[in-house]
């Protein structure tokens, strides 16, 4: 076990986390000096892991650090019931193939994370017992708990008041991911803190069903780059840990100065007293914020694609915003002449086939706006047209951050998308 005593050990575990359910329970099972069984369930309803959901991997991975086991449950079954957390609406059920593509690449990059070794990581897929449930297991299980109860959950008691459906599938939600914590005999489960009401529903199905109720820990949902609202990917605020390391650090350069300390705390994996240490400079103004955006970036880069990426991706930065050079690398895209023409096209549209802007409209507005250049000439006229295969060899830029060059070919090659 750890060597650290267990005071320190929690000082740990609780740096950058907000509810502890309960720190008694918690200090008691690591006073007993064995390896705890710490759940986190992952349902995976997308492809791509982005920072905020980094932060409670990081916790996870700070308990494995303390030798304790770290349970990973693939919510693979959960995740096509669909958790209602956080949701207004009922969620858009996903299918299997949708489902068992997303946890591959879950698997994949949460192995960038956690320690995978077997004594340290074991992974579950909950479809194992949830999709051997009988009706009268089904039964059973609504048995141990209210309507009342359920109601409880302040987005649960917020679609009632309004009026609002909610499925009797969402309020099982809840109950399936309990029973997560039934099967593995969790000691601590973690979560966010929208997962606090589940969480908590698995120390209730525990007791009922004769175990010693999981101790509950939640990290705080991260803000995304708009400042205000918590990271999503369907709100396009996102940071994504596999993201190109200039990407990377392009998008934490844009953190809003006001949560610099919560990114330090939350997505850097430094100890309590080095995040202590910068934030208390930043506090005290002998860091400035412009240059604490760069150590910030740096870390996070190094840590998700080695040590050194982080001074290169602000080589690179530097390079592209400071010098206005063109990227180092400029992602190629193809034109098809099937496609397009071989005649005169707008290049608003242009840029609308290739990727650049959402539609034929917005690629004009960029234009007007004066956002778009041409081999380094400023383009201004959103009806300028141009001809196909004079385009080959062309690098287009859209705003500071999005360059391509453009291949021109006669038709029928497919186009690269990197």
């Amino acid at each position: 076990m750890s060597e650290l005593s267990v005071v320190e050990q929690l000082r740990v575990l609780r740096a950058g986390t907000a509810d502890c359910i309960t720190e008694a329970e918690l200090e008691a099972r690591l006073d007993r000096g064995q390896p705890l069984r710490v759940k986190l369930g992952i349902d995976p309803t997308a492809s791509d892991i982005h920072l905020g959901f980094a932060v409670v991997l990081r916790k996870l991975r700070q308990f494995q650090d303390l030798d304790h086991v770290a349970v990973l449950i693939i919510g693979d079954f959960t995740a096509r019931v669909g958790d209602p957390s956080g949701r207004s609406a009922t969620r858009p059920a996903l299918s299997a193939d949708e489902v068992a593509s997303h946890a591959e690449s879950y698997l994949d990059q949460v192995r960038t994370i956690l320690d995978p070794d077997p004594e340290r990581l074991e992974v579950r897929r909950n479809s194992s017992w949830l999709a051997e449930l009988s009706t009268e297991d089904v039964l059973g299980l609504t048995s141990d708990v209210t309507v009342a109860r359920m109601l409880e959950r302040n987005d649960f008691a917020q679609r009632y008041a309004e009026g609002v459906a909610i499925s009797l599938t969402e309020f099982l939600y809840p109950l399936l991911q309990a029973l997560d914590s039934v099967e593995v005999r969790a000691d601590v489960e973690l979560g966010g803190t929208d997962q606090l009401f589940n969480n908590l529903m698995g120390r209730q199905l525990q007791t009922h069903r004769g175990q010693p109720p999981q101790v509950v820990l939640t990290t705080p949902l991260l803000e995304g780059l708009d400042g205000t609202q918590k990271m999503s990917k369907s709100l396009g605020n996102v940071i994504g840990i596999s993201d190109p390391p200039h990407e990377q650090f392009g998008k934490l350069m844009r953190v809003p100065d006001q949560l610099m300390g919560r990114y330090f705390e939350l997505t850097t994996g430094w100890p309590p007293d080095r995040v202590g240490e910068v934030t208390a400079a930043l506090a005290s103004h002998t860091l400035h914020p412009g240059e604490a955006k760069r150590l910030l970036a740096r870390t996070v880069v190094d840590l998700y694609h080695g040590p050194g990426a982080g001074e290169a991706a602000e080589a690179e930065f530097d390079r592209v915003f400071k010098q206005h050079a063109p990227p180092s690398e400029i992602p190629d895209r193809m034109l098809t002449l099937a496609e397009i023409g071989d005649g005169p096209v707008r290049l608003a549209r242009v840029l609308a086939l290739v990727g650049l802007v959402p539609s034929n409209k917005e690629g004009a507005r960029k234009i007007t706006q004066g956002g778009v250049r041409v081999d380094g000439e400023r383009i201004t006229d959103p009806n300028l047209e141009v001809v196909p295969r004079d385009l080959d060899g062309t690098v287009i830029q859209v705003g500071r951050r999005a360059w391509v060059r453009i291949s021109v070919a006669d038709g029928g090659e497919e186009r690269p998308t990197t």
